[in-house]
């Protein structure tokens, strides 16, 4: 049962009174802002939201996105548990919904605990992710679990192991205005992280201070940039390359910290291509190049995002970022590598939700931590996988073959978020279908069961953001319906399997926070001296927190001393060389499609779109674009069409947009209909960002022409 006192400290957290105004954590994205909210006079919601000064966070900072889908979101909330009747889901009560969904799951174990999926998401709190690894991991027994790591940040986390032996970015946000130069590859931080952005573009307007943006497609960002470089899409390590040939070939390495810190660098510069040929393969100027490695010259932060990460060369190309800041010295406060976050947790599941991990990023074989998990969970030893298994695509993959009979999906929507999104929604139809979310998705139209989950503001817990602070997320109103928070569905799923792995329903989060600590003492991401008595104080605390009193600073560096968790201790350059894109353009397809965010939208959209929003997504495309393909043009539409699919769209003309590329938001499940689903090989991160199209009149789709060519005579 839970602890009485811990049930008062977490109502006087909360507030006695509905009303009061309680510190929490934007769930936007992983920036990590703190707000004050407080819940409806009357009934459910949140009525307010403002930014909290006292945040050490964001002091006060706030946008107005992550306000408004925090008070007012658009998407259809589920309200009860639903289960399929026929052809249509249909209400039910918890009991029913989960007692099918404990059968089902017990009928596939037992056959074999790889006959099951579980997918998560960022979305998740701290608790609920621990708590979903420990089901998945600790009572399913399965290899098939990802915690959404390889749709985000598996190309930069294991870019991060190989160069420097652990996970997460060096900098923190206090290095931000101490840097002179800003350098934004394959990212849209003014949409996608707009108080982050604003230190960053506020550091890169003062006296020297300068932005530099890598980006195929001109953003938001790149408006704002001294120099905006556009590469040809899926090119990016041959201008990372590039960058650093004409680095070497200037003179312009800081020979003292690589001799000093770093191991590798004579093999990596064996490898380089002349930077003249690699500029060439990235449709960059060599003057372009020249600038970006002058730039760094002074202290520099280089961002990345998923415009690197989520390519078949993703881990290559932020090897290569990493090693233009070791060349450079760029590695120290006011500088270094800091790849962006997506979701809100992201952080957090990587510490937390053993997937390639146990918690506190224990290596997930090792004979010794495999033991610890097992005492700790109460499991027998043989239940836990032998291997961390694959990531979101090879899931899917099993799924179509019949292999995995049951798949469980929490706060994450594959249908919509996946590449050859046909394909995943076919995969998910044929199995048995568990959907527990917040909000009506894409996804869910393939339920077999669907539970209701609380959303921000209705959830009680801790989240990490990107430069890995712990900060706490409350609840000021209750969840809609009979809905419920995230870890006590995930309590009642895994007590049903095997009664007794958690106290609860309702899961005091405090005591698997605690649980969830103690496991992280001692390891390279320790949270063990990070209590909710000292966030209640202190609002955030940065990892490593060992004890009580301290909190992390910039990574591997202490007082002027470089510490690696390599075997060397020295931080390791790489030799990856470029690729061919894994989907070139030729005459079928000529085009070259691409996507990325709108400032309006959140996600796969199910938080912020309206119904009636129209079903189409737009395109932009250039006008030259536009005129090349008129005929397959029709009052405003087009028909996308890749080797996967083909999706109507409306057109819009943006000069941004370079000839010969079409870009797609990536907020509307179409797009993803369209994408390649090719995975780097070293992150299993998927080919998003590019792949082969071509444009046709909107009455001739895919399955029209189809049908039209059967039909001829022969």
């Amino acid at each position: 049962m839970p602890d009485p006192e811990r049930e008062d400290s977490r109502a006087f957290r909360r507030g006695n009174n509905v009303n009061d105004s309680k510190p929490t954590t934007c769930m936007r994205c992983a920036v990590g802002c703190g707000y004050l909210q407080a819940g409806a006079a009357s009934g459910q919601g949140v009525a307010d939201v403002s930014g909290h000064a006292e945040h050490p966070t964001s002091h006060g900072g706030t946008c107005g996105r992550g306000v408004r889908e925090t008070v007012d979101p658009r998407g259809e909330r589920l309200t009860t548990p639903l289960i399929r009747r026929g052809d249509s889901l249909r209400p039910t009560d918890w009991d029913t919904a989960l007692g099918v969904v404990a059968t089902r799951l017990i009928e596939a174990i037992r056959e074999s605990p790889s006959n099951v999926a579980v997918l998560g998401s960022g979305q998740q709190t701290n608790e609920a992710a621990y708590a979903l690894g420990k089901v998945a991991r600790g009572v399913f027994g399965t290899p098939h679990y990802d915690a959404n790591t390889t749709l985000c940040m598996a190309s930069a986390v294991t870019a991060y192991y190989q160069a420097f032996g652990s996970d997460a970015p060096p900098p923190t946000y206090d290095d931000i205005p101490e840097a002179d130069t800003h350098v934004v590859w394959g990212a849209n931080p003014a949409v996608a992280h707009p108080v982050l952005y604003r230190w960053l573009a506020d550091s890169a307007r003062a006296d020297g201070g300068r932005l530099i943006v890598v980006d195929p497609v001109s953003t938001k960002t790149a408006a704002d940039a001294d120099v905006h470089v556009q590469p040809d899409p899926g090119t990016d390590l041959a201008l990372a390359r590039a960058v650093l040939a004409h680095v070497v070939e200037s003179g312009a390495v800081d020979e003292a910290f690589v001799d000093a810190h770093t191991e590798g660098f004579e093999r990596m510069v064996e490898s380089l291509p002349d930077a003249e040929t690699a500029a060439a393969t990235a449709g960059v100027p060599l003057d372009r190049v020249a600038a970006v490695a002058a730039a760094l010259d002074a202290p520099t932060i280089l961002y990345w995002g998923m415009g690197v990460n989520q390519s078949v060369q993703g881990t290559a190309t932020a090897r290569a970022l990493i090693d233009l800041c070791l060349a450079t010295g760029n590695l120290g406060p006011g500088s270094g590598p800091f790849s962006l976050t997506g979701q809100a947790n992201s952080m957090g599941n990587r510490v937390c939700a053993s997937k390639g991990t146990w918690p506190g990023h224990r290596a997930f074989t090792e004979g010794a931590n495999r033991e610890r998990m097992a005492k700790v969970w109460d499991v027998p030893l043989t239940r836990l996988p032998d291997s961390s298994g694959p990531g979101f695509v090879s899931i899917v993959d099993g799924l179509a073959r019949g292999d995995i009979d049951v798949c469980w999906t929490v706060a994450t929507n594959p249908v919509a978020g996946m590449p050859d999104a046909g394909y995943v929604k076919k995969a998910l139809d044929d199995a048995f279908l568990v959907v527990q979310d917040a909000f009506r998705s894409d996804t869910l139209e393939c339920a077999d069961v669907v539970l209701p989950a609380a959303t921000w503001g209705e959830t009680e817990g801790t989240v990490m953001n990107m430069e890995r602070r712990v900060s706490p997320v409350t609840a000021v109103t209750d969840p809609p319906g009979s809905a419920r928070q995230d870890i006590d569905i995930v309590a009642a799923v895994g007590n049903r399997i095997h009664p007794g792995v958690f106290e609860g329903p309702p899961v005091d989060p405090e005591s698997v926070f605690d649980e969830l600590r103690e496991l992280t003492a001692g390891t390279t991401a320790d949270i063990s001296g990070i209590t909710y008595d000292r966030l209640e104080r202190d609002l955030a605390v940065r990892w490593p927190a060992p004890d009580a009193d301290t909190e992390g600073g910039y990574r591997y560096y202490d007082d002027g001393a470089w510490s690696f968790y390599t075997d060397s201790g020295r931080a390791r350059f790489s030799t990856a060389v470029h690729s061919a894109v894994p989907e070139p353009v030729d005459e079928e397809y000529p085009l070259t499609l691409t996507t990325g965010r709108r400032s309006d939208a959140y996600n796969t959209g199910v938080r912020t779109r309206d119904s009636g929003e129209s079903e189409k997504p737009t395109a932009r495309m250039h006008p030259q674009t536009i005129a090349d393909c008129l005929l397959s043009l029709d009052r405003g539409e087009t028909v996308i069409e890749s080797r996967r699919a083909s999706v109507a769209v409306e057109v819009a003309p943006s000069d941004g947009v370079p000839p010969g590329v079409v870009w797609l938001p990536i907020h509307n499940a179409a797009a993803n209909e369209l994408t390649l689903s090719t995975v780097d090989p070293e992150s299993a991160e998927p080919n998003l960002k590019q792949c082969a199209v071509a444009l046709h009149p909107p009455e001739r789709t895919r399955a029209e022409r189809e049908r039209n060519t059967a039909v001829l005579p022969t």
